[in-house]
């Protein structure tokens, strides 16, 4: 069962955890995918609240993405096993089943057709609403760092408008 919340209620909580790292899910071709974000922006476009994403180009969560445009944010309450976050954030979705390997338990999403992941039990339903390639001038301006090992490895923007939000009971 999942416990219905306004997003904006856990606004604190959601720009915490963010740094430390939250997961991304999404959902193509019978594949269910999650990968760690550190990046994020919570807040309100064309008067919808939305959650915006910066998925590398290279990633197959952007593949998915762009076969599925939904998404969910999967962030913990309280402590969680940084252990997820760490095959998440470090291995390819292509090649591993990080679902299977973390243990993870999904949950079925009210709206949209991408599970939650129970482990990281407040969660964000989102329909990506528009997407945005970064710019490579500004990349290689503003981003002089390992994240970056090429500027060609843009991110890209996905804008979801959060059309639920629960926590995975």
């Amino acid at each position: 069962m999942n416990k219905k919340v306004d997003v904006f209620d856990y606004a604190k909580e959601i720009l915490t955890a963010l740094p430390k790292g939250i997961l991304l899910t999404t959902k193509a071709d019978g594949r269910v995918n999650s990968m760690t974000i550190g990046w994020g922006a919570l807040g309100t476009d064309w008067n919808k609240p939305v959650f915006t994403a910066y998925v590398r180009e290279s990633r197959f969560s952007r593949e998915l993405l762009d076969k599925n445009p939904e998404f969910t944010v999967n962030i913990p309450i309280g402590e969680c096993d940084r252990k997820i976050l760490g095959v998440c954030g470090s291995k390819s979705g292509r090649s591993t089943d990080k679902i299977a390997e973390c243990g993870l338990t999904l949950v079925q999403s009210d709206i949209v057709s991408v599970p939650g992941i129970k482990e990281f039990p407040l969660t964000l339903e989102c329909k990506v609403v528009c997407r945005q390639k970064q710019e490579p001038s500004l990349i290689a301006e503003n981003y002089k760092s390992a994240f970056y090992p090429s500027p060609e490895d843009a991110h890209i923007l996905y804008y979801g408008e959060i059309v639920n939000a629960y926590i995975a009971e």
